[in-house]
């Protein structure tokens, strides 16, 4: 039987392939991973070009910098020393780094050499020293460490170092030492700097106005030179700058909010009515426009009035008694309100405004302190602020250092140096002999004699500024002399146990305060040795009492420890 064959059959027009289309993938495959790893490498090639060629400096830049650091070499801060070459502000050192402030002085002169904080971003905004701050460094925020801020500050300096991996220094590369700030040498004596702050802070004044604890009053005091020196300034109550150096937020907050208000300066921003110390401006202008002379006279009456209202003479008040007649000296001596009411119905208060100008009242000193300008109230000035009138009431008030008048210590201080001065008003000085800022006031020297001769009557026996009767020190060779500065002359000094008497000329204020306790503010103004005047001593006390009773023991005080030093 024979086989029969089946013919192939074919469906559509291509016959059927089990092999064709793998190896047209594999073929695909062939042809394009060439063009892919080209592509790849040349894309590696262009990166590593842009990497070594294009920014190769940027990134050797970077990598420098990773292993090479800069470290900023503070400044020392400049000194602050007083007029003998004692430190009062200095920096210490730690690890060969410059760190903390110091203030030796602490509480004592704060208010005068002021403090440090940490820079703001107004104070970056707005520096104006030639070397500039940088976040995080302290500036001066006030007193010295802020008026001489660009002098103290000094030039930082740099370490290039080299670092590991952990940031840790091998090795240092280069070194540009800092240039420590400048040296300030004030003319502050800061044995009576802390004398005067000793006397507010242990003190207790018994006298027949009753006790005054004086560590629970507020006062100011202000020490200076004939030629506008500044010896000591103090405001009480105080804080202590070292709280700010240390950044005690704790003790920062205490002193913002504490009602005392120890970070107020009394002695350049607090404004009060000077009461009678303001009697030697009054006299000084009415003498020399002629309006009274030598022997002009008034007699004290107890009392005079103006309009409804009578104004007392403090003596009558007090006593019931009157005076007689009184002239220009023994108005001064015993203070007498009825005389001084006469004199500034003669100058008027044109011209009362005029003289307080003059003689530095109602503006600020020419000085770099922070002062304030207080007030010198005047007929436009009433209506303009009260929508009042003038009245003659008025005019009694302002001649005593009365009613809306308001000075400042420091300006009753430059005051009664222009009297010392024969006339002269002299600007504060904060530095060691800096050049003095005096200018004649146009007074006689017939004129100014009065007037020293009234101060002079009233520290003597009869006078309103009784603690200062009989005003003697232990001799110690040196009347005469600047005992501030000389260490020298009390080498060869002859001492003596003896006591010596000083003659003291001044004048006392007791200025009514119109607050809750009703006790006025007392005030004393002095200088001394009367003849050769070396030293002017104002205190404020406030709402303590009369000025004879509070003020001017203070002051004795002070004088005191001037005087019967060794040095």
């Amino acid at each position: 039987m024979s086989q029969k064959i089946i013919p192939f059959q074919h469906y559509g027009s291509q016959p059927i392939s089990f092999g064709g289309k793998y190896r047209r993938d594999r073929n695909l495959r062939y042809d394009i991973l060439p063009f892919i790893i080209l592509i790849l490498f040349l894309g590696l090639v262009a990166r590593l070009f842009q990497l070594t060629i294009v920014k190769g400096t940027y990134y050797r830049y970077l990598a420098e910098n990773n292993r090479i650091k800069e470290i900023p070499l503070e400044a020392p801060r400049g000194l602050i020393v007083d007029r003998k070459g004692f430190q009062i502000a200095y920096s210490t050192k730690e690890n060969d780094i410059n760190r903390k402030r110091i203030y030796p002085l602490t509480d004592a002169a704060s208010h005068l050499i002021g403090f440090r904080s940490l820079a703001n971003p107004h104070d970056l905004q707005n520096d104006a020293c030639a070397n500039k701050l940088a976040l995080n460094d302290k500036i001066g925020k006030s007193g010295i460490e802020q008026i001489y801020e660009c002098d103290l500050r000094g030039k930082k300096g740099k370490r290039l170092v080299e670092v590991d991996a952990q940031g840790s220094v091998r090795k240092i590369i280069s070194e540009t030492h800092p240039t420590s700030g400048g040296k300030i040498q004030l003319s502050l004596d800061s044995d009576l700097q802390q004398k005067a702050y000793s006397v507010l802070t242990n003190e207790t004044i018994i006298n027949s106005g009753g006790i005054v604890v004086l560590k629970e009053k507020k006062a100011a005091i202000i020490v200076s030179k004939p030629n506008g020196e500044i010896l000591a300034l103090v405001s009480f109550p105080s804080f202590n700058p070292q709280v700010y150096e240390n950044n005690d937020q704790d003790a920062i907050a205490k002193y913002m909010t504490d009602p005392e208000k120890p970070l107020f300066n009394r002695a350049l921003v607090g404004t009060y009515p000077p009461g009678s110390v303001f009697k030697l401006t009054l006299a000084a202008g009415a003498l020399q426009e002629g309006k009274i002379d030598e022997k002009f006279m008034v007699e004290d009456t107890g009392t005079i009035t103006a309009g409804p209202i009578q104004f007392g003479n403090w003596y009558f008040l007090k006593y019931g008694k009157t005076e007689g007649m009184v002239d220009i000296i023994k108005g001064l001596r015993r203070s007498n309100d009825i005389f001084f009411y006469r004199l500034g119905e003669k100058l008027g208060p044109v011209g009362i405004k005029y003289w307080a100008e003059k003689f530095g009242y109602g503006k600020k000193t020419e000085s770099k302190l922070p002062d304030k300008p207080g007030l010198i109230p005047s007929d436009f000035w009433k209506k303009e602020t009260l929508n009042e009138r003038w009245y003659l009431g008025d005019t009694y008030n302002l001649s005593i250092g009365q009613g809306y008048l308001l000075t400042t210590p420091l300006q009753v201080n430059m005051a009664t140096v222009a009297v010392v001065n024969h006339g002269k008003l002299c600007s504060p000085l904060l530095l060691k002999n800096q050049k003095s800022n005096c200018h004649s006031l146009g007074i006689s020297e017939k004129n100014i004699n009065l007037i020293l001769e009234g101060m002079k009557q009233a520290c003597s026996d009869g006078g309103t500024g009784w603690p200062f009767f009989d005003f003697r020190v232990k001799a110690q060779g040196l009347l005469g002399g600047d005992r501030t500065d000389s260490p020298e002359v009390a080498e060869t000094a002859t001492t003596s146990s003896q006591l010596q008497n000083i003659q003291v000329g001044c004048k006392t204020g007791t200025a009514e305060s119109h607050l809750s306790s009703g006790l006025p503010h007392a005030w004393f103004t002095a200088f001394a040795p009367y003849e050769k005047p070396e030293i002017v001593v104002t205190v404020m006390v406030e709402e303590s009492g009369e000025g004879s009773n509070v003020a001017a023991p203070i002051a004795k005080e002070i004088l005191k420890a001037y005087f019967e030093r060794n040095e």
